[in-house]
């Protein structure tokens, strides 16, 4: 399956949840989309599809194809503490969700975007791999010819969001993984726990 460019309005209804941000058309119809979204009489989800769909808006609102979830699924089983929380962990570690948190892109999709046309580094290296996964203590940066880029003046003239897992140097325009976040602090209204027990059947 090739990654969702359709309109994200239509998905955030499909959740009930602006999974992209704020919304003024989710606003307006927040019920699902189709000619029966507003009706009471939609049939209910069963167990199995409560945690699939949980799973769906996991990938939705991150951008990841199901071969990459799975896999990062796999390797969050495989380290210390809860498969949920490690979960999300590495999915926040990416590089394109780490430029997005940063402030350096308006959306994931940008920020996505930004590192596979160059415009990041890595601790002084051009990385252009969207789901690099940083460790603790790696310094993202905005490479020096890109930083007077109309999108990323944009996005940091319109940051509102800090991190405290991400440290920021508005000057130097670059980043640092701090620390790993704690589930309290990662804002997605995400049900991980759902996700462990769909891999887990």
């Amino acid at each position: 399956m090739a990654r969702y460019t359709g309109p994200r309005t239509k998905i955030a209804r499909k959740f009930k949840d602006p999974i992209y941000g704020p919304d003024k058309y989710f606003e307006k119809k927040n019920y699902a989309p189709g000619m029966h979204g507003n009706s009471k009489r939609r049939k209910k989800l069963s167990e199995y599809g409560t945690q699939l769909q949980e799973k769906q808006k996991a990938k939705y609102t991150y951008g990841i194809l199901e071969k990459q979830f799975k896999n990062t699924f796999h390797k969050a089983s495989r380290k210390k503490g809860m498969p949920g929380e490690v979960l999300l962990q590495l999915i926040e570690s990416r590089l394109d969700n780490v430029v997005y948190r940063l402030g350096i892109a308006p959306t994931r999709s940008a920020a996505r975007q930004l590192v596979t046309h160059r415009h990041i580094m890595v601790n002084g290296s051009v990385v252009n791999v969207p789901s690099y996964e940083l460790k603790l203590g790696d310094v993202v940066a905005v490479r020096e010819k890109s930083k007077s880029l109309e999108v990323i003046q944009n996005a940091l003239a319109s940051k509102r969001n800090t991190y405290p897992w991400l440290e920021w140097d508005s000057t130097l325009l670059t980043g640092k993984l701090a620390s790993l976040p704690a589930r309290e602090d990662i804002p997605e209204n995400i049900k991980e726990q759902l996700i462990v027990e769909l891999y887990s059947k």
